[in-house]
């Protein structure tokens, strides 16, 4: 297995457009690194640097203790599973997966050995003989994935590799892709705009926006303690709240005033945020953390605000509910069995304990 390195690598694209800009980055040997943002952040752009398919403007790739900038995408020991499949159309599933290894003269008995090796831990070694037409989404995907196992590469690519799949087809590849993760121990760098998959596949979760990385950690720092407003509320889903408003000191406490309430800070935020004593900042909290007080058990009253509820949305065990302040719009996600009436007023909860704040100008987390 090996390790990945991306050392001060940019990209200029024709008439000045950057699509990465001075890219650090480390992925250890057997690691699984998800790399995450909206379209057009420079992802897929990193994922060929890697890969050979583009050349880095500036910078340094280092797969192990090669330098690969010069050296072609055949000769990298990667493979790349791409999110259109790429299998020849005219091939059987068997011919798609071998094809590799004859055009590298391996002898026909180890090719049939890893091709059978991979169909079986893929659970495909009864489609080997169909072509791609004669597929459905999911099993040209695996194809697709058997392909790159059978090479033994020292490290595979992903690019939106579920993308093209219906829901509950994408559900099951990535626990497949996970499962092989385990079980290859292969170094994994994957790409996607699906934050859920980043969570859930990753060790760690890079997560880009315009051509920037803006946090590297592994998914529960990534989702506690985001390091500034953009991965805040990229990561997670509904997305966070965020709310305009001042600090105000009352009593000598300090809250948060959005003009048509206030909560008190709890003591051990406030030496962080009282520099921020009468300025506005950004109050943000995650939908989860928004609480029917009805439903709480212990509901202290300065930290209680009114809203009322414009739209329901029930996922099952949970509930989504649209909620207005009078100022504001926000999201609660509650349980299935909270089901208050479209244009009710509430009671609403914060989790003090919870709450993130943000630098108005900058949009970096404050606490």
């Amino acid at each position: 297995m090996a390790q990945v390195s991306l050392q001060n690598v940019s990209k200029v694209f024709l008439g000045n457009v950057w699509a990465i800009r001075d890219i650090n980055l480390g992925i250890e040997s057997k690691e699984f690194v998800v790399l995450v943002g909206p379209s057009g952040c420079g992802k897929s752009t990193t994922l060929r640097i890697i890969a050979g398919l583009e050349d880095a403007t500036s910078g340094n790739v280092y797969i192990g203790d090669q330098r690969v900038n010069d050296v072609p995408p055949k000769d990298r020991n990667i493979a790349m599973v791409f999110q259109n499949y790429a299998l020849y159309p005219h091939m059987t599933a068997y011919e798609n997966m071998a094809f590799g290894l004859r055009l590298r003269k391996y002898p026909k008995s180890e090719i049939e050995t890893r091709v059978k090796e991979a169909a079986n831990s893929l659970g495909i070694e009864k489609l080997l003989h169909r072509r791609p037409r004669e597929l459905s989404g999911g099993q040209r995907q695996r194809v697709a994935v058997g392909r790159a196992i059978v090479r033994k590469p020292l490290v595979f690519l992903f690019d939106e590799p579920l993308s093209n799949l219906d829901a509950k087809m994408r559900v099951q590849m990535r626990t497949e892709i996970k499962k092989l993760h385990i079980r290859l121990q292969t170094t994994m760098i994957y790409v996607t705009h699906d934050q859920t998959e980043a969570m859930t596949l990753g060790d760690r979760i890079v997560v880009m926006k315009d051509g920037i990385i803006q946090q590297i950690a592994d998914p529960l720092n990534l989702y506690d303690k985001p390091v500034n407003k953009f991965v805040a509320g990229f990561i997670g889903s509904p997305p966070m709240n965020f709310i305009k408003g001042a600090i105000i000191k009352k009593d000598g406490k300090l809250y948060f005033n959005e003009g048509n309430f206030q909560v008190k800070i709890i003591d051990a935020m406030a030496p962080t945020i009282s520099p921020y004593l009468n300025r506005e900042v950004i109050f943000g909290i995650r939908p989860e953390d928004v609480y029917d007080k009805l439903f709480v058990s212990y509901a202290p009253s300065e930290n209680t605000i009114k809203a009322n509820c414009e739209v329901i949305e029930p996922m099952g065990s949970e509930v989504y509910l649209h909620l207005n302040t009078g100022k504001n719009s926000l999201i609660a996600k509650v349980g299935g069995h909270n089901r208050p009436t479209i244009n009710q007023d509430m009671d609403l909860v914060f989790d003090m304990a919870k709450i993130h704040f943000f630098d108005k100008d900058t949009d970096n987390t404050i606490v």
